[in-house]
């Protein structure tokens, strides 16, 4: 296996493990906090609401557009790191 195989094997298996942790992260409050801890949550109102309403509601898209804005940075340091960004 070349250097750049090995280089762009590295870069993936790093890329999966961000990835993993990410939609884990998404996973836990849409489902958790939406549905599992649903009544543990909703003892605590936000906005008027109870917090498990609006984790099953927003809480969720919210969380996944920042943990979107989380990805984008952890591949331009990864990108920076393997040598494959664009600038």
């Amino acid at each position: 296996m070349s250097e750049k195989q090995a280089k762009a094997k590295a870069y993936w298996k790093e890329n999966l493990r961000y990835l993993l942790l990410l939609l884990s992260i998404w996973f836990v409050v849409s489902y958790g906090a939406g549905i599992l801890f649903k009544e543990a949550l909703d003892t605590i109102k936000l906005g008027g609401f109870k917090l498990g309403f609006w984790f099953a509601q927003q809480g969720s898209i919210y969380v996944f557009v920042i943990l979107i804005f989380i990805y984008v940075r952890l591949m331009n340091k990864l990108d920076k790191k393997y040598g494959f960004n664009e600038e």
